[in-house]
């Protein structure tokens, strides 16, 4: 028995689940009272604010700035919003074929008859027929994707509505433009985590009133729901990745090393592009990314406890154990965001990613304290779960150790990743003093620093994965991923806090505003920059995890006893599996490359072509430069999709779950080591120019300024870093897990029917 009831459970989670929902509105509330207009409040207040600005210090009081800034958040948010509803037409078309497929596949099973089976697991009990299971898989597949869709969607809007806002800030003080940006972030992380939750929760308990006590099938349709999930997340990653790097590329090689103009200068034809692809990549791609961590940790969770002994003796509290420490991450993580915007407040320059880094300490000391009171109360002391065809005895206390274990890593793998990115460290710094000797000695530096910085992060997984494994099997890998994902809100307000940071400094830029504003709107980019490379190792570092533990859940479904890595049919997979992260990577890189090419161009083009462009008396093309972005991405982002979605598929029909299960095991190891590098290499070269651009040390000040050689050289190195940091790194994770969910979901359609060239041979 469990000292929480089910009634309680019931109410826990839904509740949970619309706090954060209401507090991410409440944030949104806030950002909304900064006005993108001149009125004037009551009172005597100059210039329509209560505080003095930075234009009214210089002399300068210019009314048009404001309105620069509206007139260019808008056309950020339309370019955003036009290409996102692009790319969903075409995913759309896609979420119907795929879920006809789920649907035909998983009824053809017991050939779509409509009568009762034999259990898999409980010989002695009848379970739904297989035909209703594929009924409802498709259901919660088509569930889990449009949740997708609405949370990066509803990410990328309140990103662009938060940007120019935070550029008006900034003429009050770096800490005031610190909250805007910051709150606007907790509005898209709370958003995304409650509905995940919630969906997830109302799902379950609509289908249990069709499944009854048949728990097996019932969590096994649930799987659909991260299938979906992660499907969009690949579109989003891979087609906003290259979206952004595009446009981004264009607009540094020619107007930072050809026209010897500052970054998002509004002179740039490319500048409007880049700034919609901070958005539509790294805000709705990374939204949709965690959202898919988040719903199939949950569900290899659920579908390996159906089959213990939650499962066997109805036991709904403990069942729902992943979701409750879900709940549990909202409240704790509404308490963290509280310390960055009320309790203490930001200053000073230097004390912007002091406080981003509390968040992630405060956040995983206040889980600790929750989850070992929610596996006291929601866990029977002991409890039984399934471990490859037997039943391992399990401890409340050894539960609550999985969860931290997967907690503490994903804090480890955050900071390491931050020492190897941020440039207020050595790594960054050797790769900057690099640039000295040019382009290729920093291209050499960085790539030994992001193959070097593999090592911590893969011993915290292993070790993660050896500590889980060993007290709870399959089910302790899987919640040890929730642990890492149960402060998913604090690590996507850090994360999209970036974005919002780099935008508003763009905006600043374009605006023509005070050199001192955009030195306040750099500091908080730089500070979202290293942010945003934790939120990366985070999405790694779960990713791991989550795919293992689906790998586990994949193979009991299968009914496969062991994996044998001698069996040749095992092996070739494993060789295939190790090779998909490269073909992958190679078909996202050159994507990028494709558009960049077209995006050079089209800028030269227009610097060449229009006259008083580079005297700022002519406007560019902005329009242009979007609609190349969108058409490479939307073409571009088709085959590298197509090969993650299609090759389980082929595995598992032609040569059977044992080479899938190969397969699988091969990409989700070279995956992972590929997906770190990838990322921190492309983040110390950003740091790097960054570091050199900023001149604080003397050391810095010897290699700047902008426009000189070493300059020049980092420049370069960013350039190539880009497509790997934001479209290839962080498209592998889902590739990995991806791959995992969707063998998961179509194991009984393989298991029965796959393996077809072996049957002929």
């Amino acid at each position: 028995m469990t000292i929480l009831s089910d009634l309680g459970t019931e109410i826990i989670i839904p509740i949970c689940a619309l706090v954060g929902i209401v507090f991410s509105l409440f944030q949104w509330y806030l950002v909304s009272q900064v006005k993108l207009s001149l009125e004037k409040p009551d009172g005597d207040s100059k210039n329509g604010f209560n505080e003095s600005l930075i234009e009214e210090e210089e002399g300068i009081n210019d009314h048009t700035v404001v309105q620069k800034c509206a007139e260019i958040q808008n056309a950020i948010s339309e370019g955003a919003t036009s290409f996102l509803f692009t790319e969903y037409q075409y995913v759309g078309v896609f979420m119907v074929i795929f879920a006809v497929l789920i649907f035909v596949f998983l009824g053809s099973v017991e050939g779509f008859s409509t009568s009762s089976k034999v259990c898999t697991y409980d010989a002695t009990k009848m379970c739904k027929p297989a035909l209703l299971t594929a009924v409802f898989s498709t259901v919660s597949f088509l569930l889990g994707a449009v949740t997708s869709v609405i949370s990066g969607f509803l990410g990328m809007k309140i990103a662009t509505y938060a940007n120019a806002r935070t550029t008006l800030e900034a003429r009050k003080g770096v800490g005031k433009a610190f909250i805007v940006a910051f709150r606007s972030g907790a509005v898209m992380g709370f958003l995304l985590a409650a509905n995940g939750l919630l969906v997830l929760y109302i799902t379950i308990n609509l289908f249990k009133i069709y499944y009854g006590d048949d728990w097996e099938g019932l969590f096994e349709s649930i799987t659909g729901y991260g299938l979906g999930g992660s499907s969009m997340a690949l579109f989003g990653r891979v087609g906003g990745g290259i979206y952004t790097k595009a446009a981004d590329v264009g607009a540094d090689l020619v107007g930072k090393v050809e026209r010897n103009i500052p970054e998002d200068d509004p002179r740039n034809p490319a500048v409007i592009a880049d700034n919609v692809g901070d958005n539509v990549g790294d805000i709705a791609g990374m939204g949709s990314d965690l959202f898919g961590s988040y719903a199939e940790s949950s569900c290899a969770a659920l579908v390996v406890a159906s089959i213990s002994s939650f499962g066997n003796t109805h036991d709904f509290t403990s069942m729902m154990y992943p979701l409750i420490v879900s709940s549990v991450g909202i409240l704790v993580c509404l308490l963290t965001t509280l310390f960055a915007t009320d309790f203490f407040e930001v200053k000073t320059v230097k004390q912007i990613e002091p406080t981003l880094k509390y968040q992630l300490i405060i956040s995983t000391v206040l889980m600790t304290v929750g989850i070992a009171i929610v596996s006291w109360i929601a866990l029977p002391s002991s409890f039984t779960i399934f471990n490859f065809g037997a039943q391992k005895v399990v401890k409340n206390w050894q539960l609550f150790l999985c969860v931290g274990v997967g907690l503490w890593a994903g804090l480890i793998i955050g900071f390491v990743t931050e020492y190897y990115t941020s440039n207020a460290y050595s790594p960054v710094q050797d790769v900057a003093d690099s640039c000295r000797t040019g382009a290729a000695t920093n291209v050499i530096f960085g790539l030994a620093l992001g193959y070097k910085s593999v090592i911590i992060p893969i011993f915290s997984i292993a070790i993660s994965i050896f500590v889980s494994f060993s007290f709870a099997a399959m089910y302790g890998v899987a919640v040890a991923a929730l642990g890492m994902l149960s402060t998913i809100a604090t690590g996507l307000a850090i994360d999209a806090y970036g974005p919002i940071s780099d935008n508003a400094g763009g905006i600043a830029e374009m605006a023509g505003m005070s050199h001192r504003i955009r030195e306040r709107t750099d500091a908080l980019d730089a500070a979202g920059n290293t942010t945003a490379a934790i939120g990366k190792g985070f999405a790694i570092g779960s990713a791991a995890l989550v795919s293992l533990a689906l790998f586990g859940a994949f193979v009991s479904r299968a009914e496969i006893t062991t994996v044998d890595v001698l069996t040749p049919k095992v092996f070739i997979g494993l060789l295939v599996g190790a090779m998909l992260p490269y073909w992958f990577s190679a078909m996202t890189m050159k994507s990028v490359g494709k558009a960049a090419l077209k995006m050079v161009e089209e800028v030269r083009r227009q610097f060449n072509t229009i006259p008083g462009l580079m005297e700022g008396t002519a406007k560019p093309d902005y329009a242009t430069c979007v609609k190349i972005s969108t058409d490479a991405s939307i073409k571009e982002m088709i085959p590298p999709g197509a090969l993650v979605m299609l090759t389980p598929l082929i595995v598992g029909i032609l040569f059977g779950v044992e080479t899938l299960s190969g397969v699988l095991a091969g990409s989700l190891v070279s995956g992972v080591q590929i997906a770190i590098s990838a990322s921190n290499t492309g983040g110390a070269w950003d740091n790097a120019k960054k570091y050199i651009e900023a001149g604080v040390s003397e050391h810095a000040k010897s290699l700047g300024p902008k426009g000189s050689d070493p300059h020049k050289a980092a420049v370069i190195g960013d350039t190539v870093g880009d497509p790997l940091k934001d479209t290839s790194g962080p498209s592998l994770n889902i590739l990995i897990k991806l791959m995992a969910v969707e063998s998961l979901v179509f194991a009984p359609f393989f298991a029965t029917h796959g393996g077809l060239l072996f049957k002929i041979f």
